[in-house]
C-alpha cells in the first residue's frame, strides 16, 4: 500500500479507489448489522487476509488525512458472478456440485454480491465517492441450504442433504487443508471456510446505495450466470 501511495503521489493520479474487504472491519456481535460505524482493526478480524487488509486500508485512510492524496475505499462481501476465470471458493463449490464431489454441507450463512456489480459500485465510488470515506458494496445474506437448493436448480442435480455438525466440520478442515495441498487440490472446504460461514454475515450497503447510488442484483441471478459461464466454458461437468 505504502507503494501503491507513492506512485500514485509520483504520478499525480487524481483519485485512488481502493478494494478492501469486509472482513478488514471488524466484526460486531451476531444480532448487530455491520455497516461503515464499525472500525478497520487488524486485531479483531478473522486470519491473515483480513489482517493485512485492514492494515493496509488504515495506512491508505492515515495518507488520505494527511493530505497525501484523494482515496476511496470499497469493501465487498463475498463476490459471486460469471467471468470466474481464477476459480474463486464459490466457483469451486459450484464445480464439486456438479461433479458430485460434494457430498454434505454445513449449516452457516453469508453474504454474497454480484461481481458486475462491484465492478460498478467501484466506478460509482470513483465518480462520487466522498475522499477518505469507505463504502460497503454488499448484496443479501444466504444460507448455504438456500444455497445448494439453487445450485440444484441451476445444474439439474439434487443438493446433498447430510449435514456436518460445524465443530467436527472445522476439526476436519484442519486436515483437509493439509491433504489437498499434498494433492495439489482445491480443498471443499477449510477450517477458515467453517468460520466465515458461523461469522455475522448481517452487512448493509445503505452508505453506497445513498451515496453512490449502488444497487445489488438478486444473488439467485448471480449463482444461475455463473453456472451458465461455466457451461459456456467447458469448464462443468456434471456427474
Amino acid at each position: 500500500m505504502r507503494n501503491v501511495v507513492a506512485a500514485c503521489r509520483s504520478n499525480r493520479v487524481p483519485r485512488l479507489v481502493y478494494t478492501s474487504s469486509i472482513h478488514a472491519i471488524a466484526e460486531p456481535p451476531k444480532g448487530t448489522v455491520i455497516d461503515e460505524s464499525q472500525p478497520f482493526d487488524p486485531d479483531r478480524v478473522l486470519g491473515d487476509y483480513a489482517h493485512s487488509k485492514a492494515h493496509a486500508t488504515l495506512i491508505l485512510l492515515e495518507e488520505e488525512k494527511k493530505g497525501n492524496l484523494d482515496a476511496v475505499v470499497c469493501c465487498p462481501t463475498g463476490v459471486i458472478g460469471p467471468f470466474d476465470y481464477g476459480i474463486s471458493s464459490i466457483g469451486q463449490l459450484i464445480l464439486d456440485f456438479a461433479s458430485g464431489r460434494l457430498k454434505s454441507y454445513v449449516n452457516g450463512a453469508y453474504d454474497y454480491v454480484d461481481v458486475r456489480d462491484v465492478v460498478n459500485g467501484l466506478i460509482l465510488a470513483a465518480e462520487k465517492g466522498k475522499s477518505g470515506r469507505h463504502y460497503i458494496l454488499s448484496g443479501e445474506q444466504v444460507q448455504v441450504n438456500n444455497l445448494l437448493m439453487e445450485l440444484s436448480k441451476a445444474i439439474g442435480l439434487p443438493a446433498p442433504t447430510f449435514r456436518i455438525p460445524a465443530i467436527l466440520a472445522r476439526t476436519a478442515g484442519v486436515l483437509a487443508s493439509v491433504y489437498y495441498r499434498l494433492l495439489k487440490q482445491k480443498p471443499i472446504f477449510t477450517a477458515y471456510s467453517i468460520d466465515v460461514l458461523r461469522s455475522n454475515s448481517m452487512v448493509s450497503s445503505s452508505r453506497a446505495h445513498e451515496e453512490l447510488g449502488f444497487i445489488a442484483r438478486p444473488w439467485q441471478e448471480s449463482i444461475h450466470d455463473q453456472v451458465k459461464w461455466f457451461e459456456d466454458e467447458n469448464m462443468l461437468f456434471r456427474k
